[in-house]
């Protein structure tokens, strides 16, 4: 049975990006970018701190990989819509480019879904920097003015990455966590047990 005492720190910390997401999304309806971009910087800082936690204390899980891949992609969600919201005009200029990185994210999650029944939680380096660069950008974004050269290493990043999952979900019949890229899961004895059977 799931109970509170189930969940270590890590998972808190996962949780709290979660939560913290209609408080953000009340302040972008009443309109207080500093207040929400100092709350969205938190959230982005618990993201580091989860993984660094896991890792140091070895209380790495699946469960835990997924929590926090649920409460990075909710992260990515709100700041996203709070650009939208707070940099219209920057938008809509660059929607044609934003669509072109969006969708294969889109397409690589029904994916995920329709292979796992949930989302991935691979969590590879190439996933990590993206997550860095989008947050950067966005956090530099609402504190000052978007900066395209940023904007165009995050798009080109996102993509890379993207693909790398797409592939990655087709090597894997089974869902699994914490793989570092395509190097290491054509090494991975989790997908290599599968192809000697």
């Amino acid at each position: 049975m799931l109970t509170f005492k189930n969940f270590n720190i890590a998972d808190w910390f996962s949780f709290y990006r979660i939560f913290a997401t209609p408080f953000l999304f009340i302040l972008i309806w009443f309109d207080l970018r500093l207040i929400f971009t100092w709350l969205l910087l938190i959230s982005y800082c618990t993201d580091a701190i989860d993984g660094y936690l896991a890792r140091r204390l070895k209380i790495t899980s699946p469960r835990g990989s997924q929590l926090d891949s649920f409460g990075d992609q909710i992260t990515l969600i709100v700041g996203l819509i709070g650009l939208f919201y707070f940099e219209t005009d920057f938008i809509k200029a660059n929607i044609c480019l934003i669509l072109i990185a969006f969708i294969p994210y889109i397409i690589q999650m029904l994916i995920a879904y329709f292979k796992y029944g949930k989302a991935t939680a691979f969590h590879t380096y190439l996933a990590k920097l993206s997550a860095v660069l989008q947050s950067v950008f966005i956090l530099w974004s609402l504190f000052f003015t978007p900066e395209y050269v940023l904007f165009y290493t995050m798009i080109i990043i996102g993509l890379l990455e993207t693909f790398e999952e797409i592939a990655l979900i087709f090597m894997y019949d089974n869902w699994a966590s914490d793989v570092k890229g395509m190097y290491w899961a054509l090494r991975d004895k989790r997908r290599l047990k599968k192809e000697t059977q």
